[in-house]
């Protein structure tokens, strides 16, 4: 008998070949077998009443034409997609967005409108990985959506507010999946190492590697059920040959079943792949993460970030960028230095390359977490540009003007304009704001770090500006 035997369909008509993936074939058979997205199954929600069998045609999930799946992968999404389209007896066809073009598109719409004022048989398009079709091609969706010619179900792994186009974002009922936790994960291996479907009982699982596949997969249902199988089919390939039960005499003991180990499995994946999209939302949230993580002063954090991060490919460039201007957004006058540390940084990316860059990104990404913090650099610039917009900007004073060609003084620029340097400690009462501004403060630093210096200083500076005594 082969590793995996033929077991038939399921209870919704799905076929389970005996050589599909395990998990093909522990796909849940009904929303009760569906585990982590209990916020989506609650009696009386648009997704049970889409699920439910019965007449197509009686109203049950009326109103909803057109719904976007999205979660992180191994949540669910295509299996929810499959529960739609056999529970409610609708025809069920799949479109990948990677192969797929507006051609496809069409065909499956023209074909899914010819059933439905023929026989009246309405269909279920499952349209996967969305975010990867133009703007031209989700259009394409469009009058399948509003006229309801199809029921279309859309997986993305991305945010739909920056992957879906807002006619069809507008006209879907988005459902968000969930991440499986820890104890999803673990219900699911162990489902699948005792399921009929699934290995049958054919292995038994240790409890550190079970332990292991859950860290391994995160909150990845496939990843977990893969990295099982590929444990199983070498645990069962190395184990001594067990006689069927036909074969055996009938007095004869049952041996038991081989165990999966911990080296087991660190053999069959040796790590867990990184859950980050260069081009999705994930990449929005991890440079988030690694920025907020700089600006809380928490290197450990900033170093688990940077290493998802260069660990998923991205460029190194785009880091040093973000680190430069976090080293000005959010340590400026505090640590003047940082800022100096995050250029070089930059240049020796550029210079050095991966893998060596990755210990500069961490070092400057380090100098910007551990320095003294301060946004007065960025509040100052914030407030001044927010006068310049709103029209509060003023004549540049006389004085200051430009007096270094013909007829300047004449004009009066220039004049009366008193040179710093001739004046003790290099200051001088003297007005460089518009009139308009006059006596404006944009930058106010802060008592952390170097800019408490630049604050005593600055204070007495402006003392001396204003025309009053030094101190």
């Amino acid at each position: 008998m082969d590793l995996f035997d033929s077991v038939g369909t399921d209870d919704v008509g799905l076929p389970v070949d005996a050589h599909a993936p395990l998990a093909v074939r522990m796909r849940p058979r009904s929303l009760s077998e569906v585990l982590g997205q209990d916020h989506l199954l609650t009696p009386g929600s648009p997704l049970q009443r889409l699920v439910s069998p019965g007449d197509p045609g009686s109203g049950q999930g009326a109103g909803v034409s057109s719904v976007i799946l999205w979660g992180p992968p191994g949540t669910g999404k295509t299996t929810l997609a499959y529960l739609v389209a056999r529970g409610s007896g609708r025809r069920f066809v799949e479109l990948s967005a990677v192969t797929a073009g507006v051609k496809d598109v069409r065909a499956v719409v023209e074909e899914a409108r010819r059933r439905l004022t023929g026989s009246g048989e309405e269909t279920v398009l499952f349209v996967d990985e969305v975010h990867r079709f133009s703007r031209s091609q989700q259009d394409a969706l469009l009058p399948s959506v509003e006229n309801r010619w199809v029921t279309l179900m859309a997986a993305t792994t991305e945010n739909p507010s920056f992957s879906v186009v807002s006619p069809l974002l507008s006209r879907s009922l988005l459902l968000t999946l969930h991440p499986l936790g820890a104890d999803d994960v673990r219900a699911l291996v162990d489902r699948a190492v005792a399921d009929p479907r699934g290995l049958g009982g054919r292995v038994s699982l240790e409890d550190d590697a079970r332990e292991q596949i859950v860290r391994m997969a995160g909150s990845d249902a496939r990843k977990s059920l893969t990295v099982l199988e590929a444990a199983a089919g070498a645990v069962l390939a190395s184990a001594p040959h067990r006689a069927e039960a036909a074969d055996r005499p009938a007095d004869a003991a049952v041996p038991p079943a081989p165990a999966i180990t911990l080296v087991d499995v660190e053999q069959a994946a040796d790590v867990a792949a990184v859950r980050y999209d260069r081009q999705g939302d994930q990449h929005y949230d991890v440079i988030s993460a690694f920025i907020k993580s700089m600006r809380g002063s928490d290197p450990d954090a900033t170093l688990h970030y940077l290493a998802r991060m260069l660990a998923a490919g991205e460029d190194p460039r785009y880091i040093a960028r973000r680190i430069t201007i976090h080293a000005a957004e959010d340590v400026g006058l505090a640590d003047p230095t940082v800022l100096s540390t995050a250029v070089a940084a930059q240049q020796a990316v550029a210079l050095i390359g991966m893998p060596e860059a990755q210990l500069v990104l961490a070092q400057a990404a380090l100098a910007v977490a551990t320095a003294p913090k301060s946004n007065a650099v960025t509040l100052g610039i914030s407030r001044a540009a927010a006068d310049v917009a709103a029209g509060r900007a003023g004549q540049v004073p006389a004085h200051l003007r430009d007096s270094h060609y013909a007829g300047a003084q004449r004009l009066g620029h220039g004049v009366g304009y008193r040179y710093p340097h001739d004046h003790p400690h290099s200051v001088v009462a003297q007005q460089y704001l518009p009139d308009e501004l006059a006596g404006r403060r944009y930058y106010e630093p802060t008592s952390n770090g170097f800019e408490k210096q630049v604050a005593t200083r600055l204070e007495a500076v402006r003392r001396i500006l204003e025309g009053g005594p030094a101190r």
